[in-house]
């Protein structure tokens, strides 16, 4: 099942919401259903923020400065980039494995016929 993409200033946007969401005493699903992500998503999302998971237990406000946001942004560019590469590769295998699979099919096809039964 293929997931939705989101952009990186949708997923600031969504750890915003979060943060609002568990200042005011929401649980983690509540928070998903909400924003309409799977839980390890959200995980994902703020671990790659580096956003401390036990920050938002107390209700603590995290202060953003813009160096951090354009970080963050340089490095979910820097992530989006290489994964587009490596669906790329992904790809180029898959092709490279149907046309081996195909070959041997070839290959095993016996050129005489069905062997008969008597044997």
């Amino acid at each position: 099942m293929a997931g939705r993409r989101h952009a990186s200033g949708e997923i600031t946007a969504k750890l915003a919401q979060a943060n609002e969401m568990a200042a005011k005493g929401k649980t983690q699903r509540e928070i998903c259903k909400a924003l309409g992500v799977s839980i390890m998503t959200y995980h994902r999302w703020k671990k790659m923020m580096n956003v401390p998971a036990d920050a938002h237990a107390n209700g603590d406000e995290i202060p953003l400065e813009k160096s951090d946001t354009t970080e963050a942004d340089s490095v979910l560019r820097r992530l989006e980039l290489e994964n587009s590469r490596l669906r790329r590769l992904v790809t180029d295998m898959l092709l490279d494995k149907l046309r081996l699979e195909d070959e041997l099919r070839a290959r095993q096809t016996a050129p005489y016929g069905k062997p008969s039964k008597n044997r």
